[in-house]
């Protein structure tokens, strides 16, 4: 499933190339028929991501919520305004890790982020990219517009870009009231409103319940955007054992997981990877960047020794979900 880190991505990629701009809708699986029939022609105003959420607001008090669960994606099409650093599956190598180890310099487009060359700036070129969780990357694309092909829920289409939508486990229209309600119910996002309030709620959330904090990190009515890959690498980074119930976690470790949150989004939305290890050498950073193996402490090593320790990883399923640790690091 996408975590918030992609789903951030895909909103900055609809607000370079849909926000401000008519779009022509419709659902070529017929799924979702009648709320293409509504947006059809309207101007999309705002593209804002709230953990794995994501929502356009068309003109006329009109939001479209969607929200990409296991099997979604998006596919995008044309005159792409590219941020490369969104539109790559590998990013940069020349990002900042979470401990500062700086690699290459960094190029900022006009949007202030890292670009893949040093053009410094968003550029128009023609291009077929996939955005979920693993994005694939552009591709020449010379069809105009491109055929549709398999199973498209919804598709939003400019005078030059196109954006089919695939899989998602909602895909709903909303009144403003009702988008606001859906917010509300979410917990805190770093990127979205008063990182320091939102602290504030996730503290409060979890030191109140017996529930593992193990669930707790997976809880979207907890905090926002955090899924399989990140919950094991911050009790990892946290040495924090799994299934211990949120209220027994000390006050100054759920802040910091709150703090690590805010640092590992960040380089998430940068680089478009789940990096969570520190403090690389250049070699090993670009390594990890194009290796999932090399990236990250726990996750997906289950029966490998533990990178500090050398215990064997641990795998076990808690809520449905499989979970990595290290059961003498997290002991």
């Amino acid at each position: 499933m996408p975590e918030g880190h992609s789903v951030h991505r895909i909103a900055r990629q609809f607000a370079r190339n849909f926000v401000g701009r008519q779009v022509a809708a419709s659902s070529p699986q017929g799924r979702f028929a009648e709320g293409a029939a509504v947006l059809d022609g309207r101007t999309i105003e705002r593209a804002q991501a709230v953990g794995k959420q994501m929502f356009l607001e068309a003109e006329g008090d009109l939001w479209l919520r969607v929200h990409l669960g296991l099997y979604g994606a998006w596919d995008f099409a044309g005159e792409i305004l590219v941020d490369p650093t969104i539109a790559a599956a590998n990013g940069r190598m020349g990002q900042t890790n979470q401990r500062g180890t700086t690699l290459d310099d960094a190029v900022l487009d006009s949007a202030g982020e890292n670009s893949l060359s040093s053009i410094g700036a968003p550029r128009k070129t023609r291009v077929h990219v996939r955005m979920s969780e693993q994005t694939t990357g552009l591709a020449e694309d010379d069809a105009w517009p491109p055929p549709v092909v398999g199973q498209v829920r919804l598709r939003l289409l400019t005078d030059s870009t196109c954006a089919d939508l695939r899989g998602p486990t909602a895909c709903a229209l909303q009144t403003p009231d009702e988008m606001l309600a859906t917010i509300a119910r979410l917990g805190p996002d770093p990127l979205v409103g008063d990182p320091e309030e939102g602290e504030e709620r996730f503290v409060q959330a979890v030191r109140r319940k017996g529930t593992p904090i193990a669930l707790l990190l997976m809880d979207q009515a907890v905090v926002s955007g955090i899924g399989n890959v990140y919950r094991a690498e911050m009790l990892f980074r946290a040495r924090l054992n799994p299934h211990t119930p949120g209220r027994d976690v000390p006050e100054e470790i759920v802040r910091e997981l709150w703090r690590d949150w805010v640092r590992l989004l960040a380089v998430g939305v940068e680089t478009g990877q789940m990096m969570t290890m520190d403090d690389l050498s250049p070699e090993g950073y670009r390594a990890a960047m194009a290796h999932r193996d090399d990236r990250h402490w726990v996750y997906h090593r289950a029966g490998l020794p533990c990178r500090v320790c050398g215990t064997e990883i641990a795998l076990e399923e808690i809520g449905a979900r499989k979970l990595y640790w290290c059961p003498s690091c997290q002991a």
